[in-house]
């Protein structure tokens, strides 16, 4: 089996975080959501990955290098425009071949792992297998119409009036046909190949297409509320202190790990929390489902599931709850939630570079 990453979104609901660095490198737990997506599909003996990418494609490559660390072989494809994830299948069929691969979209956080799932696809010699997760409203998603045996009727993309609550969560597992079926649809309305239109003409083909129900945690990390909410639920995984503060006036108690060269001084750290390499907290209460990146500078701050970006500088004693700060920012939070807290000269509008948004608890 092979492995395909789509990575080419923009990101839009992120901005202006996504101004600066791509939303599928976007931190949960101090690791890139893209790392957790090949962290699940190694975990299948997955090897050959191929990553397809928009205009980020040289910051993500150069975050995942060649594949060596993951004990895996990346190749990267550029999709010069955003023309539908069965136009990255089209794409890639030279790596592919007619080799079986699970797809896989690049900001989604699964949080069990997808190896339940790749079990069921050679279980069932599935022409198509698609992850299906029960959702409150499917009106947003992409929605699956099963039988009582699990094969699928029918997709529906984002339907008005849904006849399903089992919503696509963005995990797929084909074999060699659905390259017929993608050669075989033509751009939807929005001008897009859709992947649910090549896979209903394999239903319509009398094909094998199946569907297996996730119960487990997953999120799709398009939005801050989302990405909060995924930090605190992968960092409630951590087990046991990691890290020792070395001034002796500080307390640290509940999981924390302290990244090399991490610093805490004076501070009370509650877990679960993580502090990147090099990083200094200094005179500061960090609250659990927080994670501060490398090489950050915390004085005096009070933060709780939050997330501070790599080179992130943060100051002042109101209470951060729910917070999200940019790389690089230097964030005063006596400041009003919301508020740009640092734009650079000539900055239209006053739009920063960095920003430190918060979201309801």
């Amino acid at each position: 089996m092979k492995a395909l990453v789509l990575a080419g979104g923009l990101g839009t609901r992120l901005r202006p975080f996504t101004e600066t660095m791509p939303k599928q490198l976007m931190p949960i737990a101090n690791q890139p959501v893209l790392e957790h997506v090949l962290t699940n599909i190694r975990a299948l003996g997955v090897r050959e990955i191929c990553v397809v990418v928009g205009e980020w494609g040289p910051a993500i490559e150069a975050r995942l290098g060649d594949g060596s660390r993951f004990g895996a072989r990346i190749t990267y494809l550029r999709q010069e425009q955003p023309l539908g994830l069965a136009h990255c299948v089209a794409l890639a069929r030279p790596f592919l071949g007619d080799d079986d691969f699970v797809m896989y979209l690049g900001d989604n956080v699964v949080e069990s792992g997808i190896a339940e799932l790749a079990e069921d696809f050679r279980r069932n010699r599935s022409d198509a297998h698609l992850a299906v997760a029960r959702v409150a409203d499917p009106r947003a998603f992409g929605v699956a119409e099963l039988d009582t045996r699990g094969r699928v009727l029918r997709l529906v993309e984002k339907p008005s009036r849904p006849r399903s609550d089992l919503a696509l969560i963005g995990v797929y597992f084909f074999g060699p046909a659905i390259h017929r079926a993608v050669a075989a649809i033509r751009p939807s309305a929005r001008g897009e190949l859709e992947i649910t239109d090549a896979v209903q003409k394999l239903v319509e083909g009398g094909d094998r297409v199946t569907a297996g129900e996730y119960d487990g945690y997953w999120k799709d990390t398009g939005s801050v509320a989302d990405l909060l909410d995924c930090n605190r639920r992968l960092l409630n995984a951590l087990e046991g202190d990691v890290g020792i503060a070395a001034d002796g006036r500080s307390d640290l108690s509940g999981p924390v790990r302290l990244g090399p060269g991490a610093t805490v001084v004076r501070s009370v750290i509650t877990g679960p929390v993580v502090v990147g390499a090099g990083s200094l907290i200094e005179d500061c209460h960090i609250g659990p489902g927080t994670s501060i990146g490398s090489g950050c500078v915390l004085r005096g701050a009070d933060l709780r599931n939050s997330i501070v970006l790599d080179g992130a500088r943060v100051t002042g004693r109101r209470s951060g709850s729910g917070s999200l700060i940019s790389d690089a920012a230097e964030v005063h939070l006596d400041t009003p939630p919301n508020t740009p807290p640092h734009a650079p000269p000539g900055a239209p509008g006053g739009q920063p570079n960095a920003l430190a948004r918060e979201v309801a608890p």
